[in-house]
């Protein structure tokens, strides 16, 4: 794969990728942005089940309340970090991924013509849960350019890093590990249904150095208005690791590593 200098952009190359990615996920909204939908309304439903209206309030908000932003946070990023992996490992697996690798595309233009397919599969999805939460909890948006900012952030970081799985992995069963040993752990175990303030100490620790508790509690800020951590602390951690994800991530596109075929 020849590298091109940055200052001469194939925009039309860039946006036809980009465009490709928009398109292959709307081809099947039922399933990646009404399945979403129906899932955040589901763990809703659950812990409402669950608790009910004996669950005490958290950080000063009713539980449901502090809930649904982690929900709608946890649904995008798990559905940012499909869209770059899954496009990637059909490709490969199909035999088709030198069409993306031969037009005269510098390695950091297919980075990001993927990446916008997962920012606008994440606007996408975090629109239509955020109606569907406003309907439900009645909650609004107490800090739109936050909220916004927190949901393009975690698409690119879960998008680079969909980027790394599926170019690591060969076969759906390599990405399938990475998806629920990797992936869904960091999602779960990120304050989204409970805040770190009541962990243990050593647990309060450990949440605090993973990346995904600050793109959930900074949507938690963005939406409710409340946090556990500080806002710019966070935005801090989290441009630090989107920098070293898509900075390997443009490595290995630039090496040709697992891509050639």
């Amino acid at each position: 794969m020849g590298v091109r200098r940055f200052g001469r952009v194939n925009w039309l190359g860039l946006a036809m990728l980009g465009w490709r990615e928009i398109r292959r996920f709307l081809a099947v909204w039922q399933q990646t942005v009404l399945a979403p939908l129906i899932t955040a309304g589901l763990f809703l439903t659950v812990f409402a089940l669950a608790f009910g209206a004996g669950r005490a309030d958290v950080m000063g908000v009713s539980y449901l309340v502090f809930l649904a932003p982690g929900i709608l946070m946890m649904t995008v990023i798990q559905n940012a970090f499909a869209n770059t992996s899954s496009s990637i490992v059909i490709a490969k697996v199909q035999g088709n991924i030198v069409d993306t690798l031969m037009p005269p595309l510098a390695p950091w233009e297919i980075l990001a013509g993927y990446l916008i397919g997962s920012v606008a599969r994440a606007l996408v999805v975090a629109a239509v849960i955020a109606v569907g939460l406003w309907l439900v909890v009645g909650q609004g948006v107490a800090h739109p350019l936050w909220a916004l900012a927190w949901v393009v952030l975690g698409a690119v970081l879960l998008g680079g890093l969909g980027v790394l799985a599926a170019i690591w992995a060969n076969k759906f069963d390599q990405m399938a590990a990475i998806t629920n040993f990797v992936v869904t752990p960091l999602s779960f175990l990120s304050g989204t249904f409970y805040s770190v303030e009541a962990l243990p100490p050593a647990f309060r620790a450990a949440t605090h150095a993973n990346p995904v508790f600050y793109l959930i509690d900074g949507a938690r800020y963005g939406f409710i208005g409340v946090s556990d951590a500080s806002p710019w602390q966070g935005l801090g951690v989290v441009v630090l690791a989107c920098l070293i994800v898509l900075g390997l991530a443009w490595s290995w596109l630039r090496s040709g590593y697992r891509m050639k075929p």
